[in-house]
């Protein structure tokens, strides 16, 4: 039986958007950009990216990337480059636009693209790089300094940024003023939850007003379909939510941070640090969804996913297996993948969600040091002892 679960989502509550709920039963208007909407992008406009650039809300993240990809991509491009870590919305959109995935290593540090990689392969692939798709690893906020020198030299750029609203860096919200697209996610899930949707944000204003025109079926002025597009809306009620949930941003993220912290504490205080784990490299301020964490080499992480489970403890392998491992992308091409794939084999993802107290944290942590004990550190004392 689960008694820590890895995410327990803390959506507001009813009582904090029921006014907003009667001004959309005044209005009956319920989707096709209607005023919440409206009022949502607004305000997500001037309080995340501080009224730079121009946004459009989406029914889902996924959508977004499919509609930013579709927008973007290079005529006569083939690939969509991007990182075999990453969660499989990112390569089966490239798929649902016509593209077929084409994976990138990631580096040690931080877990994301390696723009060195990523460089060989665009001179490999020549003129058939349709888009690079880069994934801002758990929320991290990536130096997007050389997705914008591809951007000048022709390749478009789609940032899967679904972990990324309320993680800042020097200039403000990850993604502020970047001239490509770049896909948020509101899943449930997320620190920003709402339940479902997501936004596409970008400086190109007239990207982003291309991306709208096509999550409305593609309709011009006149409401002729105009442009492939499909229904991307978010509908009234989520934009109700999503305005109740910028009124309580700031403390979600705080809470958030504070169990974070708990965990620096207690896996310093256990020496799993010393001992070999790692924690992922970020700048500036990261709004986390989880916890992920690294096992020290020649460790694995399903080792311990079924010893925590049965602890009581249910804990994720976010990615693994990497998206080139799994069945729908096997025969994706790709370039040398050794860091993903020794990343990906270690990666252990520790519950975090904003309830926590410092007990839980403390029972996760010292039962991975327990389990680490018993599993790892007793064999390799029983084999230096037999030597």
């Amino acid at each position: 039986m689960t008694e820590i679960p890895f995410l327990r989502p803390n959506l507001v509550s009813k009582d904090d958007y029921l006014d907003l709920l009667a001004e959309i039963d005044a209005s009956r208007i319920y989707s096709n950009y209607g005023p919440m909407n409206d009022r949502f992008e607004q305000r997500l406009t001037a309080e995340l990216f501080d009224g730079t650039g121009r946004l459009t809300t989406v029914n889902n993240a996924t959508t977004g990337l499919i509609l930013a990809i579709s927008r973007c991509k290079r005529p006569g491009g083939k690939y969509a480059l991007m990182p075999s870590f990453t969660f499989p919305a990112a390569p089966l959109a490239a798929l649902w636009c016509g593209l077929e995935p084409y994976f990138i290593d990631i580096r040690q540090g931080d877990w994301c693209m390696d723009e060195t990689k990523l460089e060989e392969a665009v001179t490999l692939l020549a003129g058939q790089a349709a888009v690079i798709v880069p994934y801002a690893a758990f929320g991290t906020c990536m130096d997007l300094s050389a997705y914008s020198r591809w951007l000048k030299s022709g390749i478009p750029v789609v940032v899967d940024a679904a972990a990324s609203i309320g993680s800042s860096g020097r200039h403000g919200q990850f993604g502020k003023g970047f001239e490509g697209a770049v896909i948020y996610s509101f899943h449930a899930t997320k620190t920003f939850g709402i339940g479902e949707g997501g936004l596409v944000y970008s400086a190109d204003e007239e990207l982003i007003a291309d991306i709208r025109r096509a999550s409305n079926f593609g309709f011009s002025d006149a409401r002729e379909s105009a442009m492939q597009g499909m229904n991307g809306k978010l509908p009234e009620y989520a934009a109700a939510v999503g305005l109740a949930t910028l009124a309580r941003f700031n403390g979600k993220i705080a809470e958030r941070q504070r169990v974070s912290g708990l965990y620096l504490k207690q896996l310093s205080k256990h020496g799993l640090m010393k001992r070999g784990w790692r924690m992922q490299k970020v700048s500036g301020r990261i709004a986390p969804s989880f916890l992920p964490v690294l096992c020290p080499e020649n460790q694995q992480n399903t080792v311990y996913l079924k010893g925590l489970a049965d602890l009581g403890v249910q804990a994720r392998s976010y990615f693994h297996p990497a998206c080139h491992e799994q069945l729908m992308f096997r025969h994706c091409p790709s370039g040398t993948l050794e860091t993903t794939e020794q990343i990906s084999g270690r990666i252990l993802s520790l519950p975090l969600w904003e309830e926590m107290k410092t007990e839980h944290v403390e029972r996760i942590v010292q039962e991975v040091d327990r389990f680490e004990r018993a599993c790892y550190l007793g064999m390799r004392g029983s084999s230096e002892g037999g030597s």
